[in-house]
This record gives structure tokens, sequence and C-alpha cells, in this order.
């Protein structure tokens, strides 16, 4: 059981506690046959008071930074000495690591030290056993994620219960942000979620096929996509894809303002808009487009003519068409809807979002809808940026605040974190952040997450390709990720530039080839013509 420490024998003992300790950190020598890599775990025996009463208790920690010197050769010592130090084999090489305290866990918690690590107390590698107890969850709520860096053979594991505070997905382009939001919803659908992605680069159109794209693995998926849409994919790539389109006669005035931009300053040309509204619902009984709105609005005189450059914002967005799609056909249990925005300018894109997001939240708020909803959010900063006002900003800001009150869960997915709202980045206490370089966006980072130490940002350029660190309310402590395999498609995935230039390569030679045989038939043809041959 954990916590007791009269197992220790059985563990790898690999190095003792020296120095100056703290409750949140401490040193260790290393033993020099032992060989720990950076960001392994460890746990050393201590006593802590639990609930009143004192108990032995094994505190993990991890591995930050390793350190290896030699009192003979320092920075100052002369090659020739050092040649001489080495032949004679009395170098004497140190090992020394530095360790974060994580905690120590008791009934499934994590608490954190209230006492030092005494020097002196031997440290041991952490057993995979310990590990996977801590990393886990109970089968309902755990999603399984991938497997500790350094451990291939632990399964790491998050709980929904941590979306109730939106989470962000952060990572330069390349690093596999898209790949691992995949991975996402893989395991929300296996648990029954309700999700809801819009899909800027068709990133997520092939979710419901194998990797093979032979079979479809999850059974309850549909791709939407407006009439006007050019798509990254064919119809025909995608498979079935959905019509989705909004009867402009069936937006409020309310809902007219806001997409047009008329302000409530503006209340005379909100007037002409109502009245020109209440005038066309009971001429045109059949529904009425933008083009009718505009010509009542241009007969009304002034303040109507002073609304149409307003409303005449509106003939761009390609969405309207005869009738609206109604929200139900994306809100439906274990299902999982894409809206494929490829194509789209960003005008239209912010429209469609708003719309959707709008929808949500209305049909939870108003308990019309009785299931949690998983809204995912690729290129986020476009929908949400820090500087510009958009549509979805609007509602996205609401969701972020209050969201978790009615079961609407934001899942942001960025490759510019210093680019997006912070209040709304704010409010994703939960964060996996992969490979990132940008000093802006690392600070972006920083300012977002409060669990996110100056030690995780450092190595945040040497995480490797599908490396992540988890931190905030889906973990029980910072974790560092290698996220596993997805079983579905990846629609994003970049092009295999080697093979598609060898393709073009092999096309050019084909070419000449057939430009030689050409060539060698137009001489023999000659020569027939000539007489030449017989």
């Amino acid at each position: 059981m954990l916590g007791i420490t009269d197992g220790l024998n059985s563990f790898e003992k690999i190095g003792v506690v020296v120095g100056e300790t703290t409750h949140s950190e401490f040193y260790f020598a290393i033993d020099n046959t032992k060989t720990p890599q950076i960001w392994d775990y460890v746990v050393v025996p201590s006593r802590e008071v639990v609930d009143g009463v004192e108990r032995e208790v094994l505190v993990l920690g991890q591995i930050v930074s390793i350190t290896s010197y030699s009192q003979g050769l320092n920075e100052y010592t002369p090659y020739s000495v050092a040649e001489k130090l080495k032949d004679a084999e009395i170098i004497e090489p140190r090992l020394f690591a530095k360790v974060k305290v994580l905690g120590f866990p008791v009934n499934g918690k994590i608490l954190m030290p209230r006492r030092t690590i005494y020097p002196g107390t031997y440290v041991y590698l952490a057993p995979d056993e310990v590990l996977s107890l801590v990393y886990s969850y109970p089968e309902e709520e755990g999603l399984f994620i991938g497997h500790l860096i350094t451990r291939p053979s632990v399964k790491v594991h998050l709980t929904i219960k941590g979306f109730r505070r939106h989470l962000a997905i952060l990572a330069q382009t390349g690093a596999g942000k898209s790949y691992t939001a995949g991975v996402l919803l893989e395991e929300l659908y296996e648990k029954g979620a309700t999700v809801i992605v819009l899909d800027p680069h068709a990133d997520y159109v092939f979710i419901s096929r194998s990797k093979d794209g032979n079979r479809k693995v999850l059974k309850r998926v549909s791709v939407f996509r407006t009439r006007e849409s050019t798509g990254r994919y064919s119809k025909e790539d995608i498979g079935h894809v959905e019509t989705y389109e909004i009867k402009f006669s069936d937006l409020s005035p309310e809902e007219i303002f806001t997409v047009a931009g008329i302000s409530d300053k503006w209340s005379n040309i909100q007037k002409a808009v109502r009245d020109a509204v209440k005038k066309l619902q009971e001429e045109k009984l059949g529904g009425y487009t933008v083009d009718d709105l505009i010509e009542k609005l241009e007969s009304m005189g002034n303040d109507g003519e002073k609304a149409v450059k307003y409303i005449e914002r509106l003939s761009g967005l390609k969405v309207f068409g005869e009738v609206t799609t109604p929200i139900e056909r994306l809100l439906k249990p274990q299902h999982i809807s894409v809206m494929d925005l490829s194509g789209l300018n960003d005008h239209v894109a912010d429209y469609i979002a708003y719309k959707i997001l709008s929808e949500v939240y209305s049909q939870r708020e108003q308990g019309k809808y009785e299931y949690p909803v998983f809204i995912l959010m690729e290129e986020a900063h476009r929908f949400i940026p820090k500087k510009e006002s958009t549509l979805s900003k609007r509602i996205a800001k609401r969701i972020a605040a209050e969201g978790r009150k009615f079961g609407v869960f934001l899942i942001l997915v960025t490759q510019r974190p210093q680019k997006i709202d912070q209040d709304v980045l704010s409010q994703c206490n939960s964060q996996i952040i992969m490979r990132m370089t940008n000093p802006e966006d690392q600070k972006a980072v920083r300012n977002s997450a409060e669990q996110v130490s100056e030690e995780l940002l450092r190595d945040l350029p040497g995480l490797n390709v599908g490396e992540a660190v988890i931190v905030g309310e889906m973990t029980k402590m910072p974790v560092m990720v290698r996220i596993r395999e997805r079983r579905t498609q990846e629609g994003g995935a970049d092009i295999d530039i080697v093979s598609l230039l060898r393709k073009a390569k092999e096309e050019v030679k084909q070419e000449a080839n057939r430009g030689r045989i050409n060539d060698i038939r137009s001489e023999i043809n000659s020569l027939l013509d000539m007489g030449g041959l017989e």
C-alpha cells in the first residue's frame, strides 16, 4: 500500500539526499553505478501528519536536473593536466540531481508535504506500480492520454472531471496538438460525450475512420459544411457530408443587430430594422432574404437608408439558405459533430462559430439538452483574438466564465497562445503544453497557468514531437507524457514532402521518356514518307 515504507528493500536505491533541503525540493548524490534520466521519478521515505495522525509516507519527486563534475577537473584545468588525470584514472566524476517534490499519495489524492526531507535519506527509483496508481483514475472518469516519457510501461490517464474548468492545448506548429486533440476526442466519445468541433482546416473530418481509412471505428460522427464552402477535401473524400445553413428570416432583430454590428446607441437605426422585419414577416409568410430586408429599408427613408450599410455586410455571409439547420442535429449523446470551416473566409467562419456556440449555450442554459457538451475550437486564436473583436469571442468569453455551471466545456487548440484573449485562456485551468520555442508564446502560457513553473517552461523547447507537459485539474500533479497512438485517421497531418518530390521527379522522367519515344516515332514516319525504309 502506498505511504508504507516497509517495502523499500524491494525498490532500486539510486542515491542519498545531500545539502540543504526544503519541503518542495532537494538534491541527492547519485550512485555512480546508476544512471537516472532527467524527468524520471524517485521516492523517499518521510513522516507526515495525515488527518491528525503521524504516519510513514513515500514522497514522490521528479528529477529536474542532473549535474556531473569532478573536483580534480574544473573549468581552469589545462589540457595537459586533464589528460594525465584521465590516463591515471583518478578523475572521480560525481553526479548530483535536483528533485522537485510532487507530493505523497493518500487514498487516491496527492498531498503536499509539510515537512522537509532530511539529508542522509536514501533515494529510490519510483517503481512502475507506484506511478501507475498515481496517474490512474476510476474507469468511468479516466481518459487514457499516453505514457510517461521516461517510463513507456506506465499509462497516464486524465480525469474527465477536469473539463469543468476548461482545457487548452498549446503548441507550436508541427508539435502534435491536433493529433493530441484527436486522442482526446476518441476518449470522450468512448465515455459517451457530446462533442462539437469547429474545424477551420478540416483536421478532424476523418475522425470516424480507422488509421488506414478502410473502416469506421467511431460510428456516431457527422461532418457539416455550408453550401458555399469549397472545403479542403471533396465530399467524395470525406463520405457523407451534411449541409449547415441558416434561414435569414429565422434571425431575430437582436441577432441581426449583433451580426451586423448595430450598436444599442443607434436606437433609430435599430427601430428601422425592427419595423422593416415586422413588415416583411407580415408580407412574406414563407420567409425573406437579406436582399428583401435591404430593399424594405431603402424604401423607409433616412434611418432605413442608414441601416442599409450595416445590413449589406450580411450579404457576404454565404451561409443563409432556405432552411435553418436545427442545433439538435449537432447535439446528440455519444456523438461528434465536425463543422468543416475550411475554404470559408474568417468573417463567415466567425459567424458560424458564434451561431453554434450561442445555440449550444442556450440549449444547456434553458435545460433543453440534458447532457454536457464539449466544444473543441481549433485555431482558437482566430475566433478569440487578443486585440480584435469577433462575434464568437463574445459568446466564448461568456462560456469560459459561466459555461461550467451549465455543462458547456471548451477545448481550445492553438499554436499562438500570445494571440488569444488572455481572459479566456486563463479560464482554462488545465493545459496540455507541447513543444514551444517562441518566447512570447511561452510568456503567454506562464501568465495563464499558475502551475507552469520556470523549469517546465525551460524544458518546452526540448520536447519531441508528440510529447507534452500536462498541468491543472485534469491530472493529480504535473506530468510529462508521450501521447498515445490514435485509433482514428488524422486529417491535418503534414504532407510527405520527400515522397511527393520523388513522385514529381518520376513524372518528369516519364514525360521525358514519352518525348523520346515520340521523337523516334516521328523520325521513323518521316523516313517512311521519304521511302528511306522498306
